[in-house]
């Protein structure tokens, strides 16, 4: 686990706004650079405004992104391990395998198949204590996104870039999924395992079936979740930089329908339960609700149990900068240069 972190991690995102200013500036300052050409000539511009300075307005502008840069990393409150040792949980190991093929985009679960699954399984790992996780991305192959793990925040970070994009293989081989699933858990160990597989069902690759018995016989139970409808629903895809339903060889709308049967026949053999998700609820809280009543085991892990607060370092910079945007005027400044502060300019810029 790293020995760096945020405590507030949620507020780096009040970094988003700082390439929103720097646009809004450049724009800006390009604005009135053509408005003073406009006026006149350049050289007696200046002359007229001597005082004027676009290189301080420049430097006072970077100066005011930096502060806000150290203001937001301090109210992140970054932190650094100080002690680490072996913590002993009873908990059981998830491995949660996604579904990620084309057919996830279809639009009857809102905002989509997919996202919508991604927003529930983020609200799970926020309510796990004591419990292993671990993630499986599966389109036409299966591939781990996450390692069992009690690292929940990257857990989080790496859900959110789960997308078809990140399979090399179309399709739907939920035996795949299922087989790298029984593989992701600690070997030799006598945990509660429990495998969830999130998908619309589609299964065309192998035979899931048969996986879902030999995980039965490993000790592995199974749960899966039907996302989707069984009316179906066009798939949108990006294509040529624009928007549009995905078309099968002959040129028509694919309808992507939610297969049912294949998914209750997989958690059947295999112990769990089935759960069809609607737009109110994917199902995940109910079947974690099982999960919660299976055998706990000891898990032990190494994590850091103690951790320094480092904010005053980005605060002590932002009270620098603050100073460095006090002493930097955007015109020249005669009182300053009398004291000394700043530099007189030449005599050749003066005439």
């Amino acid at each position: 686990m790293d020995t760096f972190r945020f405590a507030q991690p949620d507020m780096l995102y009040l970094l988003l706004v700082v390439p929103v200013l720097t646009v809004i500036w450049i724009l800006g300052n390009r604005r009135r650079r053509l408005a003073r050409e406009r006026f006149g000539d350049a050289a007696l511009l200046s002359r007229l405004s001597p005082d004027y300075s676009p290189s301080r307005m420049t430097i006072k502008f970077v100066i005011r992104i930096l502060a806000l840069i150290m203001a937001v990393l301090t109210v992140a409150r970054p932190q650094f391990g100080s002690r680490l040792e072996e913590v002993k949980r009873e908990g059981v190991e998830v491995v949660i395998a996604l579904d990620v093929s084309n057919s996830m985009l279809a639009a009857d679960i809102l905002p989509s198949r997919l996202e919508r699954a991604k927003q529930a399984i983020s609200q799970l790992v926020d309510q796990l204590r004591e419990d292993r996780i671990g993630l499986i991305l599966f389109a036409g192959d299966a591939y781990t996104q996450i390692p069992i793990t009690n690292d929940y925040l990257s857990a989080k970070m790496f859900l959110s870039t789960a997308g078809p994009d990140a399979v090399s293989k179309q399709g739907t081989a939920i035996g795949a999924a299922i087989d790298l699933g029984m593989r992701s858990f600690t070997p030799e160990s006598d945990r509660s395992k429990a495998l969830i597989i999130i998908t619309d069902g589609e299964n065309h690759e192998d035979n899931a079936a048969e996986k879902a018995r030999e995980a039965a016989e490993k000790g592995i139970v199974i749960h899966a979740i039907g996302i989707g409808s069984p009316e179906g629903s066009p798939i949108l895809v990006r294509t040529g930089g624009r928007n549009d339903y995905l078309k099968d060889s002959q040129g028509n709308t694919v309808i992507s329908k939610l297969d049912e049967k294949g998914l209750q026949e997989i958690a059947s053999i295999a112990g769990g339960r089935y759960v069809r998700a609607n737009n109110t609820s994917i199902g995940l809280n109910e079947i974690y609700s099982d999960i919660g009543r299976m055998k706990k085991s000891e898990i032990n892990a190494m994590m850091y149990t103690e951790y320094n607060e480092q904010f005053l370092i980005p605060a002590a910079l932002l009270f620098l900068l603050l100073v460095a945007d006090l002493l930097t005027a955007d015109r020249k400044n005669n009182l300053l240069r009398r004291l000394g502060i700043i530099a007189r300019d030449s005599k050749k810029e003066r005439k």
